[in-house]
């Protein structure tokens, strides 16, 4: 069984900014079969939706600030109802909001009410994580106490495969841990030598940990072209019973450029038969 292929558009968020309507039909041509959207780029969700109706491109979910959805939790999701995304997910916590400050338990019940909005529009919450999510509330990773606390009718995973792998798990006993839970993959690559410290916030434009990027070395690589054993994560996403899986590079390797980027990671996908 192979499954449906998509794109984070934040990988070729330049693109999107210039020309929104070329950039989506360029992931098409490329051989994309959704896209997930980051942002709405000043376009009305109901011609988003028509424009890749048209193309024959799916969009799947979106990314969406956790700050705005909690703000207007109908008023931000609906928008997304209207382009047709079954899915929508938090991508990203600030560091105020974190597991390991006195902010989180806020952050749970947050993402409980935003879970609620979306049902009654027909949306699937999903939590998208990265590597700080990795830190233990008791006897537990707080992504596992946010799952056991926010029951999946609600909430569901979105698992990104390379920052659970950079926080020293296995994307794959993951996926198998939340069969049945995890409808979206994100299939991510990279090389990382040493702690690499704030380098690797560095690469998706946040600072805070900058004092620390002379420890080693990451890099963001096309799916494929890094650490990461895709084949056993994409066997572990259909037997987990995922839905899609969606290729993001949050900075394109030295040399590339970000549609570069995400042509090699389809091209590679589809040497594998996907």
């Amino acid at each position: 069984m192979k499954l449906p292929v998509a794109v984070q558009l934040y990988s070729v968020r330049d693109e999107m900014e210039q020309d929104v309507y070329g950039t989506l039909q360029k992931m098409k041509d490329l051989g994309y079969d959704g896209v997930e959207f980051a942002g709405l780029f000043g376009e009305a969700p109901e011609k988003l939706k028509a424009f890749c109706a048209e193309i024959g491109l799916t969009p799947i979910s979106a990314h969406v600030p956790y700050d705005d959805m909690l703000a207007d939790p109908a008023g931000v999701l609906g928008d997304y109802a209207a382009l047709g995304c079954k899915y929508v997910a938090v991508p990203y916590l600030t560091e105020e909001h974190r597991p390991g400050t006195d902010g989180f338990a806020a952050t749970v019940a947050g993402i409980r009410k935003i879970a609620e909005a979306a049902k009654a529009l027909g949306i699937q919450l999903l939590y998208h994580n990265h590597d700080f999510e990795f830190v233990k509330i008791g006897d537990d990773y707080a992504l596992d106490v946010l799952y056991a606390s926010v029951p999946a009718d609600l909430l569901q995973t979105e698992f990104d495969t390379c920052w659970i792998k950079v926080a020293g798990e296995d994307p794959v006993a993951y996926l198998k841990k939340y069969a049945g839970r995890s409808p979206v993959v994100h299939l991510k690559d990279f090389e990382k030598h040493g702690s690499a410290g704030g380098q690797l916030y560095q690469l998706i434009g946040i600072e805070e940990e900058a004092a620390q990027a002379d420890a080693g070395s990451f890099t963001f690589k096309p799916v494929g072209a890094g650490m990461q054993d895709f084949p056993a994560i994409l066997a572990a996403s259909v037997e987990a019973g995922a839905e899609w899986v969606v290729v993001e590079q949050d900075e394109p390797a030295a040399g590339d450029t970000r549609l570069d980027s995400v042509k090699q990671s389809r091209d590679y996908l589809r040497s594998l038969g996907w």
